[in-house]
């Protein structure tokens, strides 16, 4: 499983946030053979993690237990350093309260569970475009 910096390095880091195990599973599975996947299973840990690492893009469940995903991309979206990384919400969740919360917060996608692999990959290379796209 561990890679060479190197490797590490020319990889995006992605930092999935699900309550869910399965869907935690079934996004690393997805998404590990383009991307560096840190699993983590709640928001507080998610918190945890951004205080140390800075991922190139987060996926964010909104229904999880003790700090749902909207309170938990609030505190990101109030740290300087976490204001810029690009947030994908997944979620089975299609509130429009919750949809128009989160992007008040400014997330840069909505994908609703179950999803597909290639709908989650669309979209994440979507994002990752429009970022190379701004710098050049």
């Amino acid at each position: 499983m561990e890679m060479s910096q190197t490797e590490e390095r020319s990889k995006k880091r992605i930092l999935a946030v699900d309550d869910s195990a399965i869907v935690l599973t079934r996004t690393s599975g997805i998404l590990r053979n383009e991307y560096d996947v840190i699993p983590v299973n709640s928001g507080m840990r998610a918190l945890r993690y951004l205080e140390q690492e800075k991922p190139d893009l987060i996926l964010l469940d909104i229904r999880m237990a003790q700090q749902d995903g909207i309170e938990t991309l609030r505190e990101i979206r109030n740290r300087e350093e976490c204001k810029e990384i690009p947030v994908i919400m997944l979620t089975g969740v299609e509130d429009k309260d919750t949809v128009m919360e989160s992007a008040k917060l400014g997330i840069y996608d909505y994908l609703l569970k179950p999803f597909s692999a290639a709908e989650l990959l669309k979209r994440i290379h979507r994002v990752f475009e429009q970022e190379e796209k701004a710098e050049t």
